[in-house]
């Protein structure tokens, strides 16, 4: 004889339909990723999940300028969610491109129901906007005795400050450490490095910086100025800094909330790296 299955029973068992981003799966879990704004689906049930939200990273300033800070990070275990979420992703902050401009703040990144997480700070330039902007992280300091944006709660640590007299910028911060003070004479500031905690995230997910196999996200921009070194972004996507003639500001990396290098002079600074939204759920 056989036995019946209801329709419902069936539905109860696979769980809620989840649609949107791009959906990968490693070690027993489903990721769905959003590099740009877009829909998380949810019908049929509550679906039960894990959210990374990172924010755009901060724009580098313009002359001999520090770096900008990292995006602001939240992470959201064990969400119960059972309608459609809005996501949208916050692009990376401008850098300075004109005579003691700042970078920009990058732009927060928003879950629907989920606190969005802060835009990096924009790092300092030398004369009245020697000081770095705060943000998710902050922004690195310039020359002159300028001082690093702060962070924002737990989302990220402060930009470096900047020395008394030599052209030389700070890095900008990173989420696990603060970016590096520029000194006398004429040395830059790294920025500081981002967060590993996620790196499984970003191996099943191919996103973050890939670093010897370990994955970081969030990482400061290197500080730019008169050197005869380059000041390196943070891991995470963190840009390096300029150097006068030598070599251009780099921008932060796309989808790490890397914060971008601090510029000498033309060109400016470089382009904060935009943000990330990722949901992990059980297969």
């Amino acid at each position: 004889m056989k036995i019946g299955i209801m329709a419902s029973q069936i539905s109860g068992h696979l769980g809620p339909t989840i649609t949107g981003g791009t959906l990968t799966t490693s070690g027993g879990y489903n990721y769905r990723t959003f590099t740009s704004s877009g829909t998380l689906g949810i019908s049929g049930g509550t679906l039960s999940c894990d959210v990374l939200v990172i924010a755009g990273g901060g724009g580098g300033g313009d002359t001999n300028s520090g770096g900008g800070g990292a995006g602001g990070l939240f992470y959201y275990s064990g969400q119960s969610l059972s309608s459609n979420k809005t996501v949208t992703i916050g692009a990376g902050g401008a850098g300075g491109t004109t005579a003691d401009a700042r970078g920009t703040n990058g732009v927060n990144t928003d879950f629907t129901g989920l606190t969005s997480a802060d835009g990096g700070g924009g790092g300092g330039t030398q004369g009245t906007n020697k000081n770095g902007l705060t943000g998710g992280s902050g922004g690195g300091a310039a020359y002159n005795g300028g001082t690093g944006g702060s962070g924002t709660g737990t989302q990220g640590k402060a930009g470096g400050n900047g020395p008394t007299a030599s052209g030389s910028g700070a890095g900008g911060g990173g989420y696990s450490v603060a970016g590096t003070n520029g000194t006398d004479p004429d040395t830059t500031g790294p920025g500081g490095n981002g967060t590993s905690a996620y790196s499984s995230w970003g191996s099943a997910t191919s996103t973050g910086q890939n670093v010897s196999g370990t994955y970081y996200y969030c990482g400061g921009g290197g500080g730019g100025g008169n050197t005869s070194t380059v000041a390196a972004g943070g891991y995470g996507g963190g840009g390096a800094g300029g150097r006068l003639s030598i070599s251009n500001p780099v921008n932060g990396s796309a989808n790490t909330g890397g914060g971008a290098g601090g510029g000498v002079d033309n060109p400016g600074g470089a382009t904060g790296g935009s943000g990330i939204v990722i949901v992990r759920y059980a297969v």
